[in-house]
């Protein structure tokens, strides 16, 4: 009899498991929360790891881009699992199909790929990094990228463009206020919708130049709109397929101020990912946008008083401001706090970050207009109050935020939320904590249950 085959264990995967601090069990509730429950057992990467088993497709592709999502760097599925990369089917990425010069051409290509996928909103969608990512907006990195041609903005100066468009231009408040006020991942298919809807009337064509110049700011806004909502749900590979679309359309009518905004929020996703290099290039970008914006208001000459505020812009305000303010504060202070190296500074950075969302919309009223920017606000109130040693005043916080989850659907900070338990379990020994701890456990159990992830 033949003796049995003892696979070597799989060192480069224990090597990556370990600096991403993730268990195999980890690992599989990952690779379960994008390809949906069940997936694959906990056990199985166990396996994966310890005796050289290799999944079957698409685990293997998913598993080195999960990876190295985590990490900040590229992981090669051919060097994680010794195969080539023809062997190993590769999962849609959110730049397919959407690299294209920024012209009406490259527009009309990614409005076709909209209208023919109809149901973008339910595929697999895996993020794109480095090279991925940028070649979908080389344009805007060039720092000789000319100015916007003719006016800027959202043309509110355009002739009346008859009942459709009214339609379609007096829906986007209301359609901002769904995320606002119930979270990306509540309403998410439905924008999605809108925009494909936009979509196909500029496919049909047959519009006067002023009519189908408002229906592509239209598309640039819901594009917008709907990456920042699926950035909210965790969706980040559908997030930058909505936001490079929307790029192409701000892009086409010379709305530059759209540009950087969207730019902006593409680098604030590659930030909040740990893709440094990523959030870099794009946030310079968007500087460079903003300021073409600025100088050809200047060549427009118009009076400050035609100067319309745009649509997207509704939600800037001091107190916006001061909160992503106090999120980075917060954020700098407990990875300076990890680190050990400048507890001092640490401690500054968190009483500045913490002093600032304090002032913010963490205590509204349940039926005050806001709850999702509430419940993300106090999520990250509470960390950076956990984080200083503050646990009554992080359990009380957190216990308000988690009031909020009956109502808003956002994934972005129900994961905070999830941080913020981890942490409270291994401080039982103070009563707050002890108290607090199990019941936040069981409401996010809860949360899960009824909006499970895709």
């Amino acid at each position: 009899m033949a003796p049995r085959r003892v696979r070597e264990p799989n060192l480069l995967l224990a090597q990556l498991l370990a600096e991403a601090g993730w268990s195999p069990g980890r690992l599989a509730r990952k690779i379960n929360a994008v390809l949906g429950a069940g997936t694959v057992a906990e056990t199985a990467p166990y396996h994966w790891r310890d005796a050289g088993a290799v999944p079957r497709p698409p685990l293997p592709d998913l598993t080195a881009r999960l990876l190295g999502d985590h990490l900040g760097r590229t992981v090669l599925a051919r060097d994680l699992w010794g195969r080539d990369r023809e062997a190993i089917r590769r999962l849609p990425e959110a730049a397919d199909g959407l690299v294209q010069p920024f012209t009406r051409d490259g527009l009309d290509h990614i409005v076709e790929t909209w209208v023919a996928e109809a149901l973008t909103d339910r595929h697999t969608v895996l993020a794109a990094t480095g090279a991925g990512l940028l070649a979908a907006v080389a344009v805007y990195l060039d720092a000789t990228v000319p100015a916007p041609r003719g006016r800027t903005g959202a043309h509110p100066d355009l002739p009346a463009a008859g009942p459709l468009v009214d339609q379609v231009e007096a829906a986007l408040p209301l359609l901002q206020q769904l995320d606002d006020e119930q979270g990306g991942a509540r309403h998410l298919p439905y924008v999605g919708a809108q925009m494909r809807a936009v979509a196909l009337l500029i496919k049909d064509g047959g519009h006067r130049p002023h009519i189908e110049t408002r229906l592509i700011q239209a598309l640039a806004e819901i594009g917008q709109l709907a990456g920042w909502m699926a950035f909210d749900a965790d969706r980040h590979g559908l997030a930058q397929r909505y936001f490079i679309s929307a790029l192409h359309a701000a892009d086409a009518v010379a709305d530059r101020a759209l540009a950087a905004h969207i730019l902006a929020d593409l680098a604030f996703q590659a930030a909040s990912r740990n893709h440094a290099a990523d959030a870099r290039a794009l946030n310079d970008a968007a500087e460079r946008s903003a300021r073409a914006a600025d100088q050809a208001r200047t060549l427009l000459d118009a009076p400050p008083q035609q100067q319309v505020e745009p649509r997207w812009m509704y939600y800037l305000s001091p107190s916006h401001l001061n909160a992503q303010t106090g999120y980075a504060l917060i954020c700098l202070g407990r990875a300076q706090l990890h680190d050990g190296a400048r507890p001092a500074a640490a401690r500054r950075a968190l009483r500045r970050g913490t002093a600032l969302l304090a002032t913010g919309a963490h205590n509204i009223g349940p039926t005050t207009y806001g709850q999702r920017r509430a419940l993300y606000e106090g999520a990250w109130l509470a960390l950076g109050q956990l984080a200083a040693g503050e646990l009554e005043a992080a359990c009380a916080t957190a216990e308000g935020a988690l009031a909020r989850l009956e109502r808003v659907n956002s994934p972005r900070s129900a994961s905070l939320l999830a941080q913020l338990h981890n942490e409270l379990t291994r401080r039982t020994r103070n009563p707050f904590a002890a108290d607090f701890a199990p019941r936040l456990g069981r409401a996010l159990d809860l949360y899960h249950r009824q909006h499970p992830a895709r």
